[in-house]
């Protein structure tokens, strides 16, 4: 498979470009903070967690680190699980005030999005509001370089430690938007499996749910070569559509997930499924940082927006609540069901890297085969049954579909165009499964 394996389209991109934080993987590698700090010149660092992380053993492991290189640390945990732009003006304002030098976030992806867009406000000023596109906000451009920021991943998920984008929960329509710039990509990116060791079974299923959708995602997106060309290389963007290079993470991610998650998520003790989960999240997070997510990760959003009255077993968090890779995967086998029809031989190939029985099978049966196979992992992890598992019914689909429809960057990645109408009859298909 080439570099240039996708066909050219009149006012398309003819290149695609690559960015990722220097990254560290491997056992015991939190010890490392400080020796990395310390190479960065880095003298004081706000180190920002969640507060049921703050007196654990993780950010433990790090003061101690950033103690024996002389490099002072302050601590803000007041981060919530699905941060809102309230978080990241409090984030911010401590910033401010403590005036570190940079940034160490300890945690997963609620964490280290805040640290993120703290930063943007740090460096830059204004209101978080601003950089969020249009109509929502004013598309203001990230205009420059945000401090050093050490990134250590705590789940085996997200992959917000390699990517350039930060998901904030806008209160005053109470959804999720996507802040994206390569200013905010961290500088390092520390990923030790021993995070992951402690996680509760449905945790780890639902951050393996979000790197299948990641990795997923990824691979069967809108190529780079269909989106607009952006002349000014300055003002590319990382989310660009399919490349070449996200489809080696994304590939590998896939295969993981299908060996893997299972294990994983059967048998805390199965250090070699949890390992190579982490290492799955963090090639997702590679792969969705240089490509962008689609329809799944956009109609989570309306998930997020109306779930009423849940809970989560594992997560304390107040009802109501659905964790980021269940609202994700939920709708996933309608999406790719939905999907396959634009680009067959990608899903084929994506249900295939999963680990799915395709003996046989034709174009004309790539969507059955590639949601047949998420089901079979869905059931496997005992993750719920569809939107309904979650409280949605019938009655909710218009209102999810038009919640969704504001997500129009993903949804623009998409390899299918899909309209309001679409969007109805995917929510419909996906409110159960088995």
């Amino acid at each position: 498979m080439g570099c240039q394996y996708f066909e050219p389209c009149d006012g398309g991109a003819t290149s695609f470009t690559v960015a990722i934080p220097k990254l560290t993987f491997g056992r015991g590698t939190l010890q490392e903070v400080g020796t990395r700090a310390q190479a960065l010149g880095l003298k004081r660092v706000a180190l920002f967690t969640d507060p049921h992380l703050e007196n654990g053993p993780l950010v433990a492991t790090v003061k101690a680190s950033l103690d024996s290189n002389n490099i002072e640390c302050v601590v803000f945990a007041d981060i919530r699980i699905e941060p809102d732009d309230d978080t990241i003006r409090r984030g911010a304002a401590f910033l401010k005030d403590c005036k570190a030098e940079g940034m160490v976030s300890v945690g997963g992806g609620s964490v280290i999005d805040t640290a993120k867009a703290a930063l943007l406000i740090d460096a830059h000023g204004g209101d978080i509001r601003e950089y969020f596109a249009a109509p929502i906000g004013n598309g203001k451009p990230v205009p420059g370089p945000l401090a050093p920021h050490i990134a250590c991943a705590t789940t085996s998920g997200t992959g917000s430690e390699c990517t350039s984008i930060s998901v904030i929960r806008v209160n005053e329509f109470n959804t999720k938007f996507v802040i994206a710039s390569p200013h905010l990509l961290p500088v390092q990116a520390i990923v030790d499996p021993q995070c992951c060791d402690s996680l509760p079974a449905n945790v780890v299923a639902s951050t393996g749910f979000d790197l299948l959708c990641h990795a997923l995602e990824c691979y069967t997106a809108r190529a780079y070569t269909k989106h607009l060309q952006v002349k000014d290389p300055n003002a590319r963007q990382l989310i660009q559509g399919a490349n070449p290079f996200s489809d080696l993470s994304a590939r590998e991610a896939l295969e993981i997930v299908g060996t893997y998650l299972p294990r994983g998520v059967a048998d805390a003790s199965d250090h070699e499924a949890r390992d190579q989960l982490m290492w799955g999240a963090t090639l997702a997070g590679i792969a969705f940082g240089n490509s962008g997510t689609h329809l799944p990760h956009a109609m989570s959003y309306g998930v997020t927006h109306l779930m009423n009255d849940i809970t989560t077993d594992g997560y304390p968090v107040k009802s109501p609540f659905v964790p980021h890779g269940i609202s994700v995967v939920v709708s996933a086998p309608a999406i790719f069901n939905y999907t396959a029809v634009a680009e067959p031989e990608r899903h084929l190939e994506g249900a295939a890297f999963l680990q799915a029985d395709s003996k046989g099978a034709t174009k004309d049966d790539a969507g059955e085969v590639l949601s047949k196979r998420i089901i079979e992992l869905m059931r496997a992890t005992h993750v719920p049954n569809g939107l309904g598992g979650v409280g949605f019914g019938s009655d909710h689909v218009k209102a999810l579909a038009e919640s969704s429809f504001r997500q129009q960057r993903a949804i623009a990645n998409a390899p299918r165009e899909s309209n309001l109408t679409d969007l109805e009859n995917m929510y419909s298909n996906a409110l159960s499964y088995w």
